[in-house]
């Protein structure tokens, strides 16, 4: 059942990335990138990766979602209607591609293992953590546990940039509404 419910999520994120790049309509894009956020937290919880369907669906379907279409309101942005020239960002994405691969085919196909993380750390981590923590699986132990502060430092980051972003925007509200009032008197 399981390889079931990957196939389904799987072909819903390539249909929704499909009408994403295919989309004109600012608003339908953040909506379809909000709609993709949720199915890969869906993923997510299917491989047991809690932690991480939690983080993406709070951040990518939530809160990028709300302030994205906060922007679109009060900025008033307008879509071009004319499609654009796409040969050079397909250029540029091709060769981005391109170096992103090229840079992985030096790395060792799993890590050297007589680094210290894989003679101390990981083998605590692979035959303890699952009895300390009583986690789903070692990834969530880490991160939910072991490193619990860093998890709250990275959401506290997260939540900071996001008042930051509402602040500019008000201040530009503010601004923009003084504009108009001028522009009456």
């Amino acid at each position: 059942m399981e390889p079931l419910v990957n196939a389904v999520l799987l072909t819903l994120l390539a249909v929704v990335s499909i009408a994403i790049v295919r989309q004109r309509s600012l608003f339908g894009v953040v909506v379809l990138a909000g709609i993709y956020s949720f199915l890969m937290a869906s993923v997510l919880i299917v491989l047991d990766a809690v932690d991480v369907a939690m983080t993406e669906a709070s951040v990518g379907a939530g809160i990028s979602t709300v302030i994205l279409l906060a922007t679109l309101h009060m900025t008033k942005s307008r879509e071009y209607p004319q499609p654009r020239n796409v040969v050079l960002p397909l250029f540029v994405a091709v060769v981005v591609g391109g170096a992103l691969v090229w840079g992985t085919l030096n790395l060792p196909p799993i890590g050297p293992p007589d680094t210290p993380i894989h003679m101390h750390t990981a083998p605590r981590y692979l035959s303890h953590s699952v009895k300390e923590t009583h986690a789903p699986n070692v990834v969530t132990a880490v991160l939910a546990d072991y490193r619990g502060y860093d998890t709250l430092g990275e959401t506290t980051v997260i939540f900071t940039a996001g008042i930051g972003v509402m602040m500019l925007l008000k201040g530009r509200r503010r601004r923009h509404n003084r504009d108009e009032a001028a522009d009456k008197t």
